[in-house]
């Protein structure tokens, strides 16, 4: 339950980052004006806090695998909202990047007496 719990907040992570950074795009770059750009950094804003509710408690470890998320979701969305369509080094790419994710959150691990690296 805790890995479905942990994927779902990737998602609404992605969805808030990667919407919050669109909306400023929309905002600048094709000059729809303040109102987007504002909606852009609530999002952003609401996305920092979602990363808190992992059930992880390390923040290096959720942010990197937070990047393997994102990498996909990008062009998840780029495909969606963009009519972007991915090359097919575009979709090894992000699943490269969420098999990384995978090893990262959800690999057993067990505590090790020094902390880390002596349990490679």
């Amino acid at each position: 339950m805790m890995i479905i719990r942990s994927i779902l907040l990737f998602v609404v992570a992605a969805l808030a980052e990667i919407g919050g950074a669109w909306l400023i795009w929309q905002g600048v770059r094709e000059h729809r004006g303040l109102v987007w750009v504002g909606a852009g950094i609530a999002a952003l804003g609401a996305y920092g806090f979602v990363a808190t509710f992992q059930p992880d408690p390390n923040f290096g470890r959720i942010l990197a695998a937070y990047g393997g998320v994102f990498v996909a979701g990008s062009l998840a969305w780029g495909m969606v909202v963009d009519k972007f369509r991915p090359d097919r080094w575009d979709i090894i790419g992000a699943v490269i990047c969420l098999l990384g994710v995978a090893v990262i959150m959800y690999a057993p691990r067990h505590a090790a007496a020094d902390g880390g690296w002596g349990s490679l």
